[in-house]
C-alpha cells in the first residue's frame, strides 16, 4: 500500500506546532500566528488617522464608509480594501441617506445590493469582481423570493455562496448580505 507523502516521522511530538517533523516537506515551517503557514504576516502600525498599511509593506489599506451612523457606533467600516481584496461587511437593506428601511424583503434585498454596489464602486471593483457571497435572513423560508432580484446582480458572476438563518440586529431588517471581491488588473 502506497503511503502518503507528508507523514509525521515517528519520532516527532504530537503536536501541531512541530511542522517540520513531516516527511516531503522541503522546509522547515514555525507555528504561525496568524498568518497562513509558511507566509509573512502583514502587521500595520497605524499611525493617527491613518488606514494604510507602512509602504515598506507593498500592500494597501483602505476603509470605506457608508456614512451610515451605524459604522460610527459600532466602530467598523463599510469596506476594507487591502491590497485586490475587497471585504464588504453585512449590509442591510436600510437606505442610508436617509436612515429608513422598508418593510419589504425585496426592497430590503434591492437596497442591500445597492449600499454593496456603492461601497464596491467606491473600492474600484463591481458585482463581476465579487467571489464569495454570504446571505442572512431571520426567516430562511423566505429566501427563494429573494433569489430574481440577487440573479439580476450576481446570476452572471455565480460567485461562492452561503445562505446563514439567524437573528439579525433590528427586528425590522429581513435580509444582510457580505461580500468578499478580488480587483483583476485593468
Amino acid at each position: 500500500m502506497r503511503q502518503p507523502a507528508l507523514v509525521r516521522k515517528h519520532n516527532q511530538p504530537n503536536d501541531h506546532r512541530y511542522h517540520d517533523g513531516l516527511v516531503g516537506q522541503s522546509e522547515s515551517v514555525s507555528a504561525d500566528l496568524g498568518g497562513l503557514a509558511g507566509t509573512q504576516s502583514v502587521v500595520a502600525n497605524r499611525e493617527s488617522g491613518s488606514g494604510a498599511v507602512p509602504k515598506e509593506h507593498g500592500v494597501t489599506r483602505q476603509l470605506i464608509s457608508s456614512g451610515s451612523q451605524f459604522e460610527h457606533d459600532i466602530g467598523y467600516s463599510r469596506a476594507v480594501v487591502d491590497d485586490e481584496w475587497v471585504f464588504v461587511s453585512g449590509t442591510t437593506g436600510f437606505d442610508y441617506s436617509t436612515m429608513t428601511i422598508s418593510d419589504n424583503l425585496l426592497d430590503q434585498t434591492e437596497q442591500c445590493l445597492k449600499n454593496i454596489q456603492a461601497a464596491l464602486r467606491q473600492a474600484g471593483a463591481e458585482f463581476a469582481d465579487v467571489v464569495r457571497v454570504t446571505y442572512v435572513l431571520p426567516n430562511a423560508a423566505r429566501f427563494p423570493e429573494c433569489w430574481p432580484i440577487l440573479r439580476k446582480y450576481l446570476g452572471a458572476v455565480r460567485p461562492a455562496a452561503m445562505m446563514i438563518c439567524a437573528g439579525l440586529s433590528d427586528p425590522r431588517m429581513q435580509i444582510e448580505i457580505e461580500v468578499t471581491a478580488r480587483k483583476r488588473p485593468a
